[in-house]
């Protein structure tokens, strides 16, 4: 049986909206930098929802969730996080995270490693190589974006032009951040969770070399290239070859990362 449940609840400092869906066991779901929650229909939700009940937020800032400070770190969104599984009374669950949200588990998954049983990290990043920056320097402020980057924009996030204004700047400002991501293989080796590393081998942010770090680093970690991959390499025809994926490790990482 599918259920859909939608709220907005009172998480820290904002108003953070989440959906639920499904019977099964919890399986968060974290979108990236920019989207919002409603991105995981075209990744695969259709297949997790079949397993697990999944709960998909919004970042703050993102979509339909509040941010009075107007600044994004994502140490704070792991924060965020993790008041709304108290909110929810869950002690522990599984996860997946895309680029922002694969950063945010990082952080869960060290500021508290018992909280995240299994999770999978898509084009996430220890920390933000120069070429990245270079990217996020070139972001175009809100006068420059094109009337179809602000009808993009506007479909995603509910909370008018200035919160979209704000996630530009932020997005831009992540270029000059030095402390936000920044994690070490030494800080990376207490992560407990079995964890599936994703990437592209032609993701323009992050070079290859950074997701073998990360299996290096992460005790009970296993690695999936995907051939031809940018960054984010699951959505639309990728989404079934990643879903399956990702429950095949879910169901199996017990077992096979001891």
């Amino acid at each position: 049986m599918r259920v859909m449940k939608a709220e907005s609840v009172q998480i820290n400092d904002i108003e953070m909206y989440y959906e639920m869906e499904g019977s099964g066991e919890p399986l968060l779901l974290l979108h990236g930098g920019t989207g919002c929650q409603e991105h995981w229909a075209h990744a695969g939700s259709g297949q997790f929802v079949r397993e697990y009940t999944l709960i998909k937020p919004d970042a703050r800032g993102h979509g339909r969730s509040t941010n009075p400070r107007r600044t994004i770190t994502h140490r704070q969104c792991a924060l965020d996080t993790l008041a709304l599984l108290d909110h929810l009374g869950l002690r522990t669950c599984r996860a997946i995270g895309l680029s922002m949200g694969g950063n945010i588990l990082l952080h869960m998954a060290t500021l508290q490693p018992d909280r995240i049983k299994a999770m999978v990290l898509v084009s996430a990043a220890m920390y933000f190589p120069e070429q990245a920056r270079a990217i996020m320097r070139q972001v175009p402020a809100a006068d420059q974006q094109s009337p179809q980057e602000w009808e993009t924009m506007r479909k995603r996030h509910k909370h008018g032009d200035e919160q979209i204004v704000a996630l530009w700047d932020w997005t831009r400002g992540m270029a000059e951040s030095q402390d936000d991501m920044n994690f070490t293989p030494a800080s990376l080796s207490g992560i407990t969770a079995p964890t599936l590393i994703v990437y592209g081998d032609r993701d323009p942010l992050s070079p290859l070399e950074m997701a073998v770090e990360m299996y290096r680093a992460i005790p009970r970690s296993a690695l999936w290239v995907v051939p031809n991959g940018g960054h984010g390499p699951v959505f639309f025809d990728a989404a079934a070859h990643f879903a399956q994926t990702a429950l095949t490790f879910f169901r199996t990482s017990g077992e096979r990362l001891r």
